[in-house]
């Protein structure tokens, strides 16, 4: 016997379709509907709103064997299959994150695929990984981010079994997962929320209908996200999650959707005896996600900060325009490398306003701002998709790397990034409707027309080749330039697990020195200094110390000097350290 229930106070009746047979189901006064059948523990099932003979899947389905618009199927994870017990989870300060997308990832694009690639990222050095979106979606492959079926995990790429294997091998590599979860809104195709009750607010944010956070009957949609996020920490073991553009989440209660996961995180955190980990992506610029409770603040634990990736990024490539445009000099990115944020409170060009707020960097570690060189945004929302590899040298993009895992913040990699993967990453869809299909690619147009770029090199989303040509080419590692990349990422990832200087997470101990017209700039990191020079020809920088651990060997004189190559950098260490060549 298995007691189906579903939430749908809209309705005045409501059936349960099991294994073809349809039940009559009872109502309780908060608007959940339930009836006890015989069922196996696959059964397919599906609901019938009113006189509506359309089978309905689970709002909170399990599994959707057969895609998000047909019946669910009950699925528990197999208990027996974890071998993860002895697994005390990871914090998050002084880690380093990789990002990947399951589709992409390997040419095979599954959960067991991936699997095969972890000791890879062991000997690189990270500690997390960090898995785009995976709820049910409708098609094969997308990024993920039109997820409608949250409580899901998407068949081709293995279903929840496939999901469960891959956290269970990557906690017995000592590896953390980070998932990507989106709660801001729902996908455009196979959302029938809305039918069973008011999931959906009256407004509208880039992607389309708001969720009902702060409306009457919202206390269940809430439940809705929250019981949603346990569930990937307390069934799938899940460590962190990292919850997509919050700013888009619209809500004016009194304690907020994001203050009341935190809450409910650590209450799970607490029984379960290990750390679970909130990450917040928002461009807001706002201290308050990342303030601790006691000081009025929501107590989520990082949030993404693509300030810190603008500086660098246009100090080295100097792109200048969208939102690049305020960034660029030197000052810009050490004023960003010593307060975390460049807007805190200053005026966006970008924008046309003021933007952020200043961190208070004595309550709020510098480990609670994830940066990078680059994500799945800042690759696949670029017209082509292009990597840093496209229109950089292997030399600035040792130096971008260097800036971001010697900065004091949570570092975090995109596949493939780590040795200058020269497959694009695209915007792909593979929409089954025509008219969706055909909106999408225009939209994707005009969005890249309105940001000035051209639009005729622009893939189609839709064109299956998109997809295939941003999966990684595991064959470059072992190619040149690739694998001296590769050994750059390898020794900087070593050396801040063997520095506690670049693990520190304060901002105490971190300095910069600059020069804006020789384009030179050193950090500080107690006893390290990390020499960079993005100009054009060679300068003598002051560093003090030696020896030095360098991407191109410099050459230093008895003054605490070192003349840079233009596109390089080094870090110099303490009279006790060993060179170790880049």
């Amino acid at each position: 016997m298995h007691t189906f229930e579903v939430w749908a106070p809209i309705r005045t009746a409501v059936r349960v379709e099991v294994d073809g047979r349809r039940h009559d189901m009872t109502r309780s006064p908060d608007g959940w509907w339930r009836a006890d059948v015989e069922a196996s523990a696959d059964s397919r099932y599906a609901f019938l709103l009113d006189e509506d003979d359309t089978a309905l899947p689970d709002p909170r389905s399990p599994r959707q064997p057969d895609g998000v618009h047909a019946p669910s199927q009950l699925h528990t994870l197999d208990r027996d299959a974890w071998t993860d017990s002895r697994w005390n989870g990871r914090q998050l300060a002084g880690a380093a994150i990789y990002e990947l997308h399951i589709g992409t990832f390997t040419p095979e694009g599954t959960f067991a695929a991936a699997v095969d690639k972890l000791d890879h990222l062991v000997e690189l050095g990270v500690d997390f990984v960090e898995v785009m979106p995976v709820n049910g979606f409708n098609g094969t492959h997308n990024w993920g981010y039109d997820g409608v079926l949250w409580y899901t995990v998407h068949e081709a790429y293995g279903g929840p079994d496939g999901l469960q294997a891959l956290v269970d091998a990557c906690h017995a590599r000592g590896l953390g997962v980070v998932l990507d979860v989106v709660y801001n809104h729902l996908g455009p195709s196979g959302n029938y929320l809305d039918r069973y009750g008011p999931y959906l607010a009256q407004g509208a944010n880039t992607w389309g209908r708001s969720i009902n956070l702060d409306g009457p009957s919202s206390d269940h949609v809430r439940r809705y996200i929250i019981d949603n996020a346990l569930r990937w920490f307390e069934e799938f073991h899940i460590d962190a999650l990292r919850l997509d553009a919050v700013h888009a989440l619209v809500e004016h209660t009194a304690t907020h959707l994001l203050e009341q996961l935190a809450v409910e995180t650590r209450r799970l955190s607490a029984h379960l005896g290990r750390p679970l980990t909130l990450i917040a992506e928002s461009d807001l610029n706002d201290p308050k996600l990342i303030t601790p409770r006691s000081a009025g603040g929501y107590g989520l634990d990082a949030q993404w900060d693509d300030d810190l990736h603008h500086a660098v990024h246009a100090a080295v490539s100097g792109e200048r325009q969208g939102y690049y445009g305020d960034f660029g000099s030197l000052a810009c990115l050490s004023e960003t490398l010593r307060q975390g944020w460049f807007h805190a409170g200053t005026y966006s060009t970008f924008r046309g306003r003021i933007h952020g707020r200043r961190l208070d960097t004595r309550q709020i570690p510098a480990s609670a701002l994830v940066t990078y060189t680059c994500t799945h945004d800042q690759v696949g929302n670029r017209a082509t998709g292009d990597r840093p590899g496209a229109y950089l040298d292997s030399g600035q993009l040792a130096v971008k790397a260097a800036l971001v895992l010697c900065s004091p913040f949570t570092p975090m990699l995109f596949m493939g990034e780590e040795w200058g993967a020269s497959t694009p990453f695209q915007f792909f869809t593979s929409h089954p409707e025509p008219e969706l299909a055909r909106a999408t690619a225009e939209g994707r147009k005009a969005e890249f027309a309105e940001h000035g770029w051209s639009t005729e090199d622009v893939p189609d989303p839709q064109d299956p080749q998109t997809f295939e040509r941003s999966k990684l080419d595991w064959e470059e590692r072992g190619r040149a330039p690739h694998s001296r990349i590769l050994d750059c990422y390898r020794a900087l990832l070593r050396l801040r697990r063997e520095r506690i200087e670049l693990t520190d997470p304060w901002l105490d101990d971190l300095s910069v020195d600059y020069d804006e017209d020789d384009r030179w700039i050193v950090v500080h990191r107690g006893a390290l200094r990390l020499a960079c020079n993005l100009g054009s020809d060679p300068v003598t920088v002051p560093v003090g110390g030696s020896p030095v651990l360098w991407w191109e060997p410099p050459k230093q004189d008895e003054t605490a000097s070192a003349t840079v190559v233009p596109g390089h950098s080094f870090v110099v260490l303490d009279a006790s350290s060993a060179v170790t060549s880049v």
